[in-house]
């Protein structure tokens, strides 16, 4: 950081992004060199024969070119490894070797063509010879093309309009100035997102939800992205840090030192009876997911139990259930769910950006009619994600500032059309008129049944939604507020997902600058030293993430100092508040819905979980406690229906047998 300006533009590579390159090539072309040498010695005298001369000039000056390379990439390490990340001024001289080094490849590809073309002349030389130069000529052609692969990895659309800026500051631009580059440099970004987002996503079709899709994302990650000049190994190295950092402080808490949300004693009592009805409905949520994830959770038996159905036609009894596009579906949601045939009333698995595929069916153990809705499993769910804008939601309930997550909030209006405009829910109750209606869902799905329940609730005032795992970035605090009577949302662990939100994710950049302006090592000590932390653990003290005799004030000055023009102009940084930023008028803070039960991991079962059976305890909690992203291995399993599948199967058994112990008594906040 920050990106490095060959050829008058900038590069989504920095100075000191060589290291682990610069080794790996250091050690095939130590190794090609040895090669060479050894061929040479060994079979020099074989060369006197018919083009015998050339293969044996190919392969002195080969040796000679190797010995250069070698010499060139050695210096590109030593320096590259100087500095810290926002310290590049021992790495001054990286530009002037880079450009040497591109200048050996000139030389290189023209000795490359030569060996081929002598090779291909039919000289009458040892067959062993003629072999060993052939693989040579393989190996540079190879390496030639490896780099031109990398050099397109690293190719920023927008270097030529940010290199003139990398390290200059505004003071040679009044306000208006700035601010007109801003915003230009902002529309350009917006337009290379929009075309690489419609390159990744170029099969799933052009209708006129998909273009507000692509033009939303690419909004949302122009906005995120074009104020800072980080590389990606930047952010790599930033995570690693805080993931050290955020241990580190939470070791020196006192148990005493932690806030603690309780909501009241009436809720506290009944968090029996919600974890049980999580466990149930979990069920239901999971079956929306369809026959991927029943195969994922019995990869040796779900085949065989789903398959025949998969080649079958259609049955009479599928005949009863309305719906579209089943097909190996209905099998694994019978499976999952335990009911019949007769208990669904409409399964679709329609799905496009902003309709989200959704089950109904009749639960007679609850005696509820239970909506399901889908979670993240498309590309078309992707960018109703990351539609992340806010907009006005017109209900009937007395509620001020009704706003939510734009790409959810149409997603949960389609549902609420194909519900009631369809009819599906009056045939449901006119089937059982006693039940009530339960809407759950996990992840995207989760967010999709608190924002559909809040829809229905005026025509249904009994119901009830389970939100397993949703996003943070949701609802206005005042339908967070209304949420508390009728949704119940369950997170486990370090989950990102409910922590994740336009407002949350500024403040986790702002942490990566704050912590990667003050660390004091290099970045490739930090990397090693992170992936040694993330797969083995250790003590956090021995990953120090401050300048030495550094006081905390030090960490409220700017972050990335003169080298980013982009950093200094953006609205969105501040660099005197530890609050999360404030966000931009299309991203205002949004808040997860409803009361929250957080499942937190007992003792540890391993980095990732998978070295012991992981035991939890459960109690309610604040909003607040999911404003921060926390980093950490598990950050993105715990988010996975089938973990949290796991856990509260777990908690609920040992809840469960506690509760069975005589003399045994449950605490408030947590189980055991």
């Amino acid at each position: 950081m920050p990106g490095m300006v060959l050829f008058g533009r900038r590069w989504a590579i920095a100075s000191d992004d060589l290291v682990f390159p610069g080794f790996f090539e250091l050690f095939l072309r130590v190794l090609w060199w040895i090669g060479v040498l050894t061929l040479y010695i060994m079979h020099r005298r074989k060369l006197d024969c018919a083009g015998g001369v050339l293969l044996s000039s190919y392969l002195i000056v080969l040796l000679v070119l190797l010995a250069v390379v070698i010499c060139t990439v050695s210096a590109i390490v030593c320096v590259s490894m100087k500095g810290t990340i926002c310290n590049p001024g021992p790495r001054k001289s990286m530009s002037k070797l880079l450009y040497i080094r591109l200048a050996l490849f000139l030389p290189e590809m023209v000795w490359a063509s030569l060996g081929a073309a002598w090779v291909t002349e039919g000289v009458q030389c040892d067959r062993t010879v003629v072999n060993g130069i052939v693989a040579t000529v393989v190996v540079s052609w190879i390496i030639i093309a490896a780099t031109v692969v990398t050099i397109i990895i690293v190719f920023d659309p927008l270097g030529g309009k940010m290199a003139p800026y990398s390290s200059a500051g505004p003071s040679h631009l009044d306000s208006n100035d700035s601010s007109q580059l801003l915003n230009g440099l902002k529309t350009a970004a917006t337009s290379v997102w929009e075309t690489r987002i419609k390159f990744l996503c170029c099969c799933i079709g052009k209708d006129d939800h998909t273009r507000v899709a692509f033009s939303s994302t690419a909004e949302l990650f122009s906005t995120y992205f074009s104020d800072t000049d980080l590389v990606p190994s930047d952010i790599a190295a930033g995570l690693a840090l805080l993931h050290q950092q955020q241990d580190n402080v939470s070791n020196s808490q006192e148990p005493s030192e932690v806030i603690s949300h309780s909501p009241g004693d009436s809720q506290e009592a009944d968090l029996d009876a919600e974890l049980e009805n999580c466990h149930h409905y979990m069920q239901f949520a999971a079956a929306a997911y369809g026959w991927p994830l029943y195969i994922y959770r019995n990869p040796f038996t779900g085949l065989c139990k789903i398959g025949g159905d998969c080649c079958r036609s259609r049955t009479t009894e599928y005949d009863l259930v309305g719906g579209d596009q089943l097909n190996c579906h209905f099998s694994s949601i019978l499976q999952t769910t335990r009911l019949q045939y007769r208990d669904f009333i409409h399964i679709s698995f329609h799905d496009k950006v902003y309709e989200l595929p959704f089950l109904v069916a009749l639960d007679h153990r609850k005696e509820a009619v239970v909506v399901s809705v889908r979670g993240t499993m498309s590309l078309q769910d992707i960018l109703t994600d990351l539609s992340a804008e806010s907009e006005s939601l017109h209900l009937e309930a007395e509620v001020q500032d009704c706003v939510a997550h734009k790409g959810i909030a149409q997603a949960a209006r389609y549902i609420y059309r194909r519900l009631v405009n369809d009819g599906i829910l009056s045939q449901a109750f006119s089937i059982a008129p006693e039940y009530r209606l339960v809407v759950v869902g996990h992840s995207l799905g989760a967010g999709a049944a608190a924002l559909l329940a809040i829809m229905l609730r005026s025509s249904y005032p009994q119901i009830r939604a389970y939100a397993f795992s949703p996003p943070r970035g949701l609802l206005s605090k005042s339908l967070y507020e209304y949420s508390k009577d009728f949704i119940v949302s369950l997170v486990l662990g370090k989950d990102v997902i409910p922590r994740l939100s336009v407002t949350n994710l500024e403040d986790l950049k702002k942490r990566i600058l704050r912590v990667i302006a003050h660390s004091n090592k290099p970045k490739y000590k930090i990397l090693l030293q992170g992936c040694w932390y993330e797969l083995f653990g250790g003590n956090p003290d021995n990953f120090p993430t401050e300048l030495d005799g550094g006081d905390q004030g030090d960490l409220t000055q700017p972050l990335l100092g003169e080298q980013s023009l982009l950093t200094h102009w953006s609205p969105a940084y501040s660099s005197s508040s530890d609050s999360p930023l404030d966000s931009p008028p299309k991203y205002p803070p949004l808040y997860p819905p409803g009361r929250i039960i957080h499942l937190e991991e007992e003792g540890n079962s391993g980095r990732f979980g998978c070295w012991a059976a992981a035991r939890y305890r459960a109690r309610w909690s604040h909003e607040a406690e999911f404003s921060k992203i926390l980093i950490g291995p598990k950050m993105l399993t715990d988010h996975m229906p089938d973990i949290l599948m796991r856990a509260l199967d777990s908690m609920v058994a040992d809840r469960a047998a506690c509760l069975s112990c005589p003399g045994q008594g449950v605490s408030n906040t947590d189980v055991v």
